[in-house]
This record gives C-alpha cells, structure tokens and sequence, in this order.
C-alpha cells in the first residue's frame, strides 16, 4: 500500500470560530504525538462591511499586525494543555478566500484540517465554509473536526418541538453509544480502489499513533462487486453477494501488512457506503474515507459519498485522495 508521508506539516485553517478552534487544538494535539510542525493559516478577505480597504502600506501593515496578533491568541489559547513544542509553530495569515490559502499552502502537506462549519467571527476577516469544498478539491488528506454540541443539535430540538403536537418543550437526543470516545475505534470504509488503499494506510497510523484498534468495512451493493463467479448471466442472492464481498474484503486484508500493536477487524455490510459509514461514525472515534470510489457508481457524481459523510458524519472525518 502506498507510504504516507508522516514528517510533512500538519496545515490547520483558523479564523477565530469555535469550530476552527476545536481543529487547531485536534492539529496541536496530533502533532505532540507526531513530532511534526504545525502551520496555522489564516485566510482573510476584507468584508464589505468594514469600510475601504487599506489605502496605503501602513494601513496595511496594521491589518497584517492586527491579524498576526489575532493569530497568536488563538494558539496561546489552543496549546494550553498539550504537551506541543512552540518550536515546531508556524504561524501564516494570507490575503485570500480560506479554500484557496489552505490549497495553495497545504499542496505539500501531511494533511489539511478544518473545523466542519468553519464560519469567521473575529472582525469580520473570514475563511468561510471550507470542509466539504476542501475535501473535494486538495490534493493531501483533509481532516474535517467535529465539534460536540454545535448548532445543528439546537435546530434538532427546533425540528422536534414544531413536530411534536402539544405546549410541552421537548429535546431531542441521539443515543449515546456505550463506549467511552477514548476507547471508540478508528473505521476505514474500503472497496479495493487505489484510493482506499491510501485511506486503509492513513487509518491504520491514526490507530497505531492512538493506541486505538482499527475498523474495516466494505459497505457493498450488488453493482459493486463486478461480475459474480457462477452468476454471469444472472443476478446473485443477497446471501450470495455477501459471501463475495467477504471475499473481496478478505483480498484486501491479506495484502495489507499490519502492525502486531494494532488490533483490526473487517467487515462486509450491505449497505450503501455513505448511510453505512455515516452509521458507524456515531461509534468512532475518526472515521477515514477515499475520496473516490468508494461505492461503484458514485464515482461517477464528484465525492458524493465523501461530501454526505463530511457534512453527516458523527464525529472527526478524514477524507484521503
């Protein structure tokens, strides 16, 4: 399977927000398991509503201090805690969208992570949405954090409340699964793609670097496993997609060379790859996926599969190219 470049930074896109807050400390905190460099870049664009742009080069010069500053906060605040040496810091502010500093300076990275839902707070100077635009068009892993609590919980409970007949406010509230987040597996979705394979890797060092076992699935449907032995001109049983998918899982694993550290089960599920992937996240700790291939036809409609576990999945999602 193809090498994963461990040593590359880690470039982290902030902008002040909650979300982007939660990313830079996920960044902070794998890189003290690392040992790699950090590279906090902030895009920024002037908003309409802040008046002119600067006129002149020390108008200029304040914004950039302005925003070096801002910078430097954020990480003073995120590094509390984490054993992360400052040395291996960077700190970059860039006159341009979020999507495109986080491109352009991410191109040779070890991954680039957002905060999902990244929206700009801090005077108005903003990356905008990144994830699910990023994780189509970067050419290095995207990691895309979750934050717990956000605002699509209190839109749940508004959705709850407008449906539920009767005056008596009601909360909705997913259940919880029975297993601590620190204990909850690292899950890869594969399909024997060569992209997957490059997920199937960069899983496998996430699980190896928590000290967490390794989950893998194949989420099949019939179109996906190819022509069926037996079954040339005739559509397979369930039954009998299944014991093909298992095979095919079982090739992968047997070409995959695993660390005796890290625990790793495999598992077939029919089931579409997006709803089987997006069900596993509510028990995952990070959930890894390619960014083609991974459902047969869905190649075919640009990271569609990828986009819905971005914009749905449960907890952190990295999405591999």
């Amino acid at each position: 399977m193809a090498e994963l470049n461990t040593k590359a930074d880690i470039v982290v896109g902030v902008d002040g927000s909650d979300e982007s807050f939660a990313a830079l400390k996920w960044a902070l905190e794998e890189a003290s398991l690392t040992g790699q460099s950090v590279n906090a870049v902030f895009g920024w664009t002037h908003s309409w509503d802040m008046g002119g742009e600067p006129d002149s080069d020390e108008a200029w010069a304040k914004v950039r201090h302005d925003i070096a500053n801002e910078l430097r906060e954020w990480v003073e605040r995120a590094t509390k805690g984490i054993d992360f040496d400052p040395a291996n810091l960077k700190l970059t502010s860039v006159k341009a969208s979020g999507t495109t500093a986080l491109l352009q300076i991410g191109h040779d990275a070890q991954q680039i992570v957002v905060g999902r839902r990244s929206l700009g707070r801090v005077a108005r100077w903003f990356l905008g949405s990144l994830s699910a635009s990023l994780a189509e068009e970067a050419e290095v892993p995207v990691t895309v954090v979750r934050l717990s609590g956000s605002e699509e919980e209190s839109v749940t409970d508004a959705i709850a409340n407008a449906l539920t007949p009767g005056d008596e406010p009601v909360h909705y509230e997913q259940p919880e699964p029975q297993a601590e987040l620190n204990v909850r597996p690292v899950v890869v979705g594969v399909d024997g793609s060569e992209t997957s394979r490059r997920a199937f890797d960069f899983a496998l060092e996430e699980a190896r670097i928590h000290h967490r076992p390794l989950h893998v699935m194949f989420c099949w449907q019939l179109r996906d496993l190819g022509v069926v032995p037996g079954y040339e001109n005739a559509v397979p049983s369930v039954e009998v997609g299944q014991q093909r998918a298992e095979e095919i899982l079982n090739g992968l694993m047997a070409k995959a060379s695993i660390p005796e550290d890290v625990p790793v089960t495999a598992n077939a599920f029919h089931i579409r790859a997006s709803k089987g992937l997006i069900a596993a996240s509510r028990y995952a700790s990070h959930l890894v996926v390619g960014s083609r291939g991974l459902s047969g036809l869905d190649a075919h409609f640009l990271g569609s599969v990828s986009r819905q576990i971005v914009n749905f999945a449960e907890c952190t999602v990295t999405v591999v190219h």
